[in-house]
């Protein structure tokens, strides 16, 4: 059983009457409909007639975020939403809000932060949730812009952390990347990072090691946080992802790493981007880039300027998204193959800017251009890059519609939903809802209809 008791009351008779007015509800079914619930969570809980008598009659009181469960629950027979107070639960101990938020100056205390988090992030409540405050990351990237990288990492504490540990969560991280552009952030292997964090990563931050091996140590716990960060955005989990981000990011500056750090923003960027909120992104690539131009190599301040890109372009300012992607495609120039690159930076070559192009012009509703970069773009396997050749697809489709070119766009949408139907990425979906906006002229075609009823049956996007 997941979930343990935390202390004991007296009877809690707000419970028994709340379960005494819902018809046919044993304590049993009760329990049953609170385990699933919980599994919906990531979760795993076994809880059975026993413990709902025991919260019940013993006033015992689940951990959080069962008390949230069972008034769901609860409400679910009664077909009313139920507070925490109707059955008797209205202190029931909630996950610290701030948990994974604070970015600490102190190299120790961060560390004692981000151990914290990782410890228990897979039980905590917002894992369930898809909030996301662009005010959360504010703190982080002025305390990042002013201080990209800490003196000194060593540290005394249990056990050695040699070559060994670090080339285990090197590895660790290569394969979470591989399987999440294949099968998307809510693979079982994309979401084993958190487990790695977990298990690997948090005692090896508490143990003895070198400035050069705490450096090292820090950089790939950093880089393996920004991924479990990507891979929550990428179902949906945007409250879980700020807060691997700005993790991610402090663990980078305790690592000295100013390039990992900069495409750290910059990912933060574009999940401040893609949540709405183009003009804050446009601030994060301009401070990544300003930052790390001198110490980054020109790949990743490339990627940093194709984000910035984006970001115009979302903000509808075609000038400076044209401006930025020319910076890109410059620096991308100066980038050579086989370079003293880092590896999480290999993805980016013309191929992806070309792709990333077409997007940008798609969003400026400029589908000329949109298609004359698409035609740059080399074609990605679907085997390898499935995800990735999935939204380009509705990316090119919804360009073709722009182009008033119905039989075209319709084509590649259905690709589209041929190829995302095999992952799970509510990022993904997103470039299908556009796609399926965009055919709004051609609502009552029959084609159109036939393609809106497939995604809502394959995909669960709704029409």
């Amino acid at each position: 059983m997941a979930s343990t008791t935390r202390r004991t009351r007296p009877p809690n008779t707000d419970l028994t009457r709340m379960i005494d007015q819902c018809d046919g509800a044993s304590h049993k079914s009760l329990a049953h409909r609170v385990n699933q619930l919980a599994h919906e969570a990531g979760l795993a809980t076994s809880y059975t007639h026993t413990s709902v008598a025991n919260w019940c009659r013993r006033g015992m009181v689940p951990d959080w975020p069962v008390p949230r469960l069972l008034a769901q629950a609860v409400g679910e027979r009664l077909g009313r939403p139920v507070g925490l107070a109707e059955i008797g639960m209205a202190d029931a101990e909630t996950p610290d809000a701030d948990v994974g938020l604070d970015f600490r100056r102190d190299p120790a205390d961060a560390v004692r932060v981000a151990t914290s988090f990782w410890s228990t992030v897979n039980r905590r409540d917002f894992l369930t949730g898809s909030g996301f405050a662009v005010s959360a990351f504010a703190t982080p990237v002025t305390r990042w812009l002013v201080t990209p990288a800490d003196e000194t990492a060593a540290h005394r504490g249990r056990g050695r952390v040699g070559a060994a540990d670090l080339t285990e969560l090197r590895d660790a991280a290569d394969d979470a990347r591989r399987w999440d552009s294949k099968y998307g952030g809510g693979s079982w292997r994309a979401n084993s990072v958190t487990a790695c964090l977990q298990e690997r990563a948090v005692p090896l931050l508490n143990g003895s090691f070198s400035d050069g091996v705490g450096r090292e140590l820090f950089s790939v716990t950093a880089e393996l946080s920004r991924l479990a960060g990507w891979t929550a955005f990428d179902v949906g989990q945007h409250d879980a992802a700020q807060r691997h981000f700005i993790q991610a990011l402090r663990m980078a500056r305790a690592g000295g790493d100013v390039q990992l750090g900069c495409y750290v923003l910059t990912t933060m960027a574009m999940q401040t981007l893609l949540r709405g909120f183009a003009s804050e992104a446009i601030d994060m690539t301009q401070g990544a880039f300003q930052r790390a131009k001198r110490e980054a190599a020109p790949r990743v301040l490339a990627f940093t300027k194709l984000i910035e890109a984006r970001a115009h372009a979302r903000d509808g300012d075609a000038k400076a998204a044209s401006a930025a992607l020319a910076a890109s495609e410059t620096l991308l120039g100066q980038a050579r193959d086989g370079g003293e690159e880092p590896a999480w930076i290999d993805f980016y070559h013309h191929a992806r800017l070309s792709a990333d192009a077409t997007e940008i012009f798609r969003d400026l509703k400029n589908p000329k251009a949109a298609l004359s970069w698409n035609a740059q773009a080399t074609a990605m396997p679907s085997g390898v890059f499935t995800r990735s050749v999935g939204m380009r697809l509705a990316i090119v489709g919804t360009a073709h519609l722009q182009g008033r070119d119905l039989d075209h766009g319709l084509e590649l949408g259905n690709q589209a939903v041929d190829i995302l139907a095999r992952v799970r990425s509510s990022r993904a979906l997103d470039y299908v809802r556009e796609f399926n906006t965009a055919l709004s002229p051609w609502r009552r075609e029959p084609q159109v209809v036939e393609y809106l009823q497939r995604t809502r049956k394959e995909l669960g996007v709704a029409a």
